[in-house]
């Protein structure tokens, strides 16, 4: 039997690839279609602190499907209480969003068992610095990041939008490599730990060994105003300053985050004369499914094109 030659490989790019001429009877065609990102995910370690290294998980189009264009970047802090993290927690939600043409930067902070407040929140801004130092890398647009986050991610991205210039918030000199953040988005965020208890909830918001008083350093949260208030993110809100415009998401029926904290911190932007857009979530409890619905995430989406 006479066999083909061998062809030798050679490196030709996909355009000037071949299509194969191979064939087999009843063999079906489907056109491909390559109008929608493929996704590749990324473990990166982005900073050392407290001990403990720090990582982001990565969310990425694929070059060949995005054709190498810098895309808008959401950085996004899961909630945790404060404690550590599960950066896997969200990554089939926030997936879609890499479908939609986002680089997407899912960032872990120190839990507040290792450094209290407002560690979490340099933590973020080290991670924002080290994706604008590594854009390239992953085809990141500088001139479009947001940041999103829920729960203790919420009050964590709250607090990045509203304190870009406060050195005591930052673990990196602002001057030298300033926040550009587009906008906020806030997810059933904790705003001030001091009232959390004013309203019905399950949890114990108050004690040493709650979540609020961990993240103040282990102490009675009513005793010590003065530190919880830091941690306040209304107490960052100046009209003469500029603010990202915020989006806020809470249910009404939120055991662990009362949602009365979203109100005062929409009610806080409004009257400072920033923009912001709150929606409450009828019958919704503690985030899950009525958060990552389409019609949802169409809002999510439009407010971030909006504002970047």
């Amino acid at each position: 039997m006479k066999f083909p030659p061998f062809i030798e490989p050679s490196n030709i790019t996909f355009n000037d690839f071949p299509e194969s001429g191979a064939s087999a009877e009843g063999m079906r065609v489907i056109q491909a279609d390559f109008s929608r990102p493929y996704c590749k995910i990324e473990k990166v370690q982005y900073a050392y602190k407290s001990g403990i290294s720090l990582y982001l998980k990565m969310i990425i189009p694929s070059q060949c499907t995005v054709q190498a264009r810098k895309l808008p970047l959401i950085l996004y802090v899961p909630g945790s209480a404060w404690l550590k993290q599960d950066l896997d927690s969200k990554l089939l939600q926030l997936g879609q969003f890499s479908e939609r043409g986002f680089v997407v930067a899912i960032v872990e902070y120190r839990p507040s068992t290792i450094a209290a407040f407002p560690a979490q929140v340099k933590d973020a801004k080290t991670a924002y610095r080290y994706l604008v130092a590594h854009a390239e890398k992953y085809s990141i647009d500088t001139d479009k990041i947001v940041i999103w986050g829920d729960s203790s991610g919420g009050h964590t991205a709250s607090m990045v939008g509203l304190t870009f210039d406060e050195q005591a918030l930052d673990d990196e000199c602002p001057v030298e490599q300033p926040l550009s953040v587009k906008a906020v988005i806030n997810y059933y965020g904790p705003t001030d730990i001091s009232k959390m208890n004013q309203e019905p909830s399950t949890c114990e918001h108050r004690l040493p060994d709650s979540p609020e008083g961990l993240l103040i350093g282990g102490v009675n949260v009513v005793d010590n105003d003065a530190l919880a208030q830091k941690a306040n993110p209304i107490n960052y809100i100046h009209q003469d300053s500029f603010t990202p415009p915020f989006l806020i998401f809470h249910g009404n029926k939120d055991r662990i985050v009362p949602f009365g904290q979203s109100v005062m911190l929409f009610d806080a932007l409004k009257n400072a004369g920033k923009k912001v857009d709150f929606y409450q979530l009828k019958g919704a409890d503690h985030g899950q499914a009525p958060f990552w619905t389409p019609q949802v995430l169409d809002i999510v989406e439009r407010f971030i094109r909006h504002c970047t």
